[in-house]
């Protein structure tokens, strides 16, 4: 088991910023077989979406509506993952997941962070 714990999300104006963060924890073989850490989100009656993933070595793939907006970045000594988002919009509301994909392709969920966007 590699067990998430996220912390960040809120309430924010338009155009404000957030910063979530998720640290992994559990046995040393379980946070070596680590491969990819990401975010995903799910708004209201809408199927989770990926956000922002991060490999190992570092390389970041994004969601179009977040490229330019939003930054992943990762701490492997720390085991842990951030997601800094600038210029929130209405429609970034959603619960934010954060997850981890080991090399085994078993992925592991945290409980979900809400993040909501004022207009």
């Amino acid at each position: 088991q590699v067990p998430l714990v996220e912390s960040g999300g809120g309430l924010v104006q338009a155009g404000g910023s957030l910063r979530l963060s998720c640290a992994a924890s559990g046995n040393i073989f379980s946070i070596a077989a680590i491969a990819d850490m990401g975010w995903y989100r799910q708004a209201p009656g809408k199927q989770r979406e990926l956000v922002a993933v991060i490999s190992s070595g570092g390389s970041t793939n994004y969601a179009d509506s977040v490229k330019g907006r939003f930054t992943i970045s990762r701490d492997n000594a720390k085991n842990t993952v951030s997601l800094q988002m600038n210029s929130l919009r209405p429609e970034d509301t959603a619960v934010y997941f954060c997850n981890t994909r080991l090399r085994s392709g078993i992925n592991f969920w945290g409980q979900g962070t809400q993040v909501t966007v004022s207009s």
